[in-house]
């Protein structure tokens, strides 16, 4: 398909691993960050390994989401923004489509991944099996407000991060647990000491203890 500057993501792969999905139980929408793609995130499935899941992993068009650091205004990353908000719209609508209800999917990102998962979560409020950022936080400038409706329900979330992380700052990490909890997330934050920007093995076997939870 032909590049569109009005919906960039557009036609972009979507990767797949583990169960059919009109098999599976339960499914992982797994969300890359900048510069990474969706054949890196998806190694996760192997870390995460369970046997009633489907993993899917979609593709940004050029490695990246959107082009400006997520705490620069929301106009400046548009249109890829909602570009890359509608591929997850479509994907979750895809899954529905084929027997797994919401309540059966995670949402999990990494880094610029992280911030688009909570993102989509924060503005389309309903129960989802699990919400998982893994150094990521809301998207906005300093001062934005999440009014939205506070129908999480319940949605269990994890949000891990470092505690000097030089991509996300601990204080949207703590901002977006706010945000989350009044939106009626059930969320655990976990800022880990002197941590890089990566994925460490306590965030896995979170993610671990609540796949079995939304499969069972």
């Amino acid at each position: 398909m032909n590049f569109s500057k009005n919906n960039p993501h557009q036609g972009q792969p979507i990767l797949q691993s583990g169960l059919q999905i009109e098999k599976a139980k339960a499914a992982v929408l797994m969300v890359h960050g900048r510069g990474a793609s969706a054949e890196d995130i998806l190694t996760l499935a192997d870390e995460l390994e369970h046997p009633d899941f489907v993993y899917l992993a979609p593709q940004a068009y050029g490695n990246t989401w959107y082009p400006y650091p997520f705490m620069t205004l929301v106009q400046q990353n548009e249109p890829w923004l909602s570009s890359a908000l509608g591929v997850i719209a479509a994907l979750l609508e895809h899954l529905t489509q084929n027997g797994l209800p919401l309540e059966k999917v995670i949402l999990l990102g990494f880094s610029q991944g992280a911030c688009l998962s909570l993102e989509y979560a924060a503005r389309h409020t309903r129960r989802y099996g699990g919400l998982v950022g893994l150094s990521g936080g809301l998207i906005g400038p300093p001062g934005t407000r999440w009014d939205y409706p506070a129908l999480l329900d319940g949605t269990a979330v994890f949000l891990g991060c470092s505690d000097l992380d030089p991509h996300i700052s601990r204080e949207r990490v703590i901002e977006s647990e706010r945000v989350l909890t009044t939106l009626g997330g059930s969320v655990t934050t976990r800022l880990y000491p002197n941590l890089g920007h990566t994925v460490n093995q306590d965030e896995l076997e979170f993610v671990r203890e609540m796949m079995e939870n939304v499969a069972g």
